[in-house]
């Protein structure tokens, strides 16, 4: 039957089903077609072992937009955010810092590295406060191609011009956090190492192939600012039922109006009829028809495995084959028979009664030496660590009396120098646990068994290109009307009827939505039903 569906959407990701679930409340017949057989892509809660819902790649909330939250009514779905205790980031040789909020606790923390330090972070979280919130109001544009000469495209960019005309000084502020790395930027509000250090982790362990002294790094710092924690959709925090849940939340919500959700549905091709996507056909064989085709799969995956190369430009092939997606990120998953003990934490002086998240970074040069060894190819002897143990709020996610710990950590290279990642995951997991041994020196009796995702098996497992979490790099020349490549910005693609809705596309990756609601906006608007 012609036009079965409205749309079809390749890949069951947590954007997907956004776009799925705002298509279909506006009426469209919408499938999704997942390859695995559970949906959510990389926010999953999956029973690695019996009684466990572990949260395979994704491990927090963080990003997840108030306005998606709301509009699709995923509190009445199960969503629901338990908030742990603070960030407690470890340094060694007794010394931690308790990533507080605001407040004389904090304040005084601080001050132990850097009265100057004290002082200062007020004035920088308010300053990244301003600076964050104009890139979270860039988030909901559809990119304009500044390139584009038609007269639709130069009105297009016009509006965007005209929205932002009062961005200011903030210009300014903003091309310093796409151009400048991280150290350098924090540099020019804190003098500690420590302080440096703790504020800029996650530009050396995002997810990213990057450091904290790479060029353009800065604009990770921004990551923490994009979300607006006190809304009614609640603020960040562990998922109960771990990362899956938003997943079975948004998949919910969608089919209450009609949407489809099919697992075990690998596509194997997107079918194209007279320069318009028509549909797609299951590795099975069987075609679905649909008046178009939106893909939450990365990028490259469409247009190298998907897409018949007949079907698209040569130079935009050879764009796409440009991106810059190699990982070095890894996830080690614990199942424990008790807590770890770590030695630095003292939780009468912390005031909650266990670190349920830990930062493992000792300094600036600890996180530079890790990237030095990635990029030579070489496993970090001693990686930054980002270790939660969701279990000490959640008991739900272990079986009584049982505990779970996800660490997520950089930097081991998706391409190695000696062996393959066949030999070297062992020894992957073996440097993570005489890492995680300095601060936890028990923690190999806490163990009762181990799963090991090198940058590969993140490939393999989720069908992310060079392992990477976002698709590619949020890089200066990956985001915006960059993202994924230029020309193709808008969620639209060279083939009349196929979109975009996953992280390949503006604003990228982490568990935030935005992909999938701008996609079905643009969906809605090209495809009149």
């Amino acid at each position: 039957m012609a036009n079965q569906y409205d749309a079809v959407i390749i890949g069951a990701g947590h954007n997907g089903l956004v776009c799925g679930a705002y298509l279909a409340r506006k009426g469209f017949k919408v499938c999704l077609l997942e390859r695995r057989g559970l949906a959510g892509g990389a926010a999953v809660s999956e029973a690695v072992w019996p009684g466990y819902r572990v949260s395979v790649a994704s491990y927090t909330m963080a990003l997840l937009q108030p306005r998606i939250i709301e509009e699709l009514e995923l509190a009445k779905h199960g969503y629901e955010i338990i908030v742990p205790p603070p960030m407690t980031h470890l340094y060694g040789g007794g010394r931690s810092l308790i990533v507080r909020a605001e407040g004389p606790r904090l304040f005084e923390d601080i001050a132990r590295f850097s009265a100057k330090d004290a002082d200062a972070y007020s004035k920088y979280r308010a300053h990244m406060t301003k600076l964050g919130k104009l890139v979270a109001d860039m988030l909901w544009e559809i990119p304009p191609d500044p390139a584009d000469g038609a007269l639709a495209a130069r009105s297009r960019l016009l509006g965007f011009a005209w929205r932002f005309r009062d961005m200011g000084e903030r210009f300014y502020d903003l091309y310093d956090v796409l151009t400048l790395s991280a150290r350098d930027y924090l540099a020019r509000w804190f003098e500690s190492d420590e302080m440096i250090t703790a504020m800029g982790f996650y530009a050396s362990c995002g997810g990213a192939a990057t450091s904290i002294c790479s060029p353009g790094s800065a604009y990770v710092l921004l990551r923490g600012f994009i979300r607006d924690h006190t809304t009614p959709a609640g603020p960040a925090g562990f998922v109960r039922g771990g990362m899956g849940s938003i997943s079975e939340a948004i998949a919910a919500s969608g089919k209450a109006h009609g949407m489809e959700v099919r697992c075990d549905a690998p596509v194997a091709s997107v079918e194209v009829k007279g320069e318009r996507a028509t549909g797609v056909r299951l590795a099975s064989g069987e075609l679905i028809e649909a008046g178009c085709v939106i893909s939450n799969v990365a990028t490259k995956v469409l247009f190298q495995q998907l897409v018949g190369a007949e079907h698209v430009p040569a130079e935009f092939r050879t764009r796409v084959a440009q991106i810059r997606d190699r990982s070095t990120a890894f996830k080690v998953n614990l199942a424990l028979n008790r807590l770890p003990v770590f030695k630095d934490f003292d939780a009468r002086a912390a005031g909650f009664d266990y670190p349920a998240q830990v930062r493992i970074g000792p300094s600036v040069e600890y996180l530079e030496r890790a990237w030095d060894a990635a990029k030579y190819g070489e496993i970090a002897p001693h990686p930054p660590l980002v270790v939660m143990s969701p279990s000490v709020v959640d008991p739900g996610v272990a079986p009584e009396g049982k505990h779970l710990m996800s660490i997520f950590g950089q930097h081991a290279p998706y391409a190695l120098r000696e062996g393959s990642w066949d030999t070297q995951r062992e020894r992957l997991v073996e440097i993570v646990l005489d890492t995680l041994a300095q601060y936890a020196p028990d923690i190999r009796e806490c163990i009762d068994a181990a799963q090991v995702l090198s940058p590969v098996d993140l490939e393999r497992i989720f069908a992310l290109p060079g392992g990477h979490v976002h698709h590619g790099e949020l890089s200066a020349d990956q985001i915006f009307f960059r993202r994924p490549v230029r020309g193709a910005a808008d969620y639209r693609t060279p083939v009349k009827g196929l979109y975009q809705c996953g992280a390949s596309v503006h604003p990228g990756g982490g568990v935030t939505g935005v992909p999938g609601h701008n996609a079905a906006q643009v969906v809605m608007g090209c495809e009149r039903h």
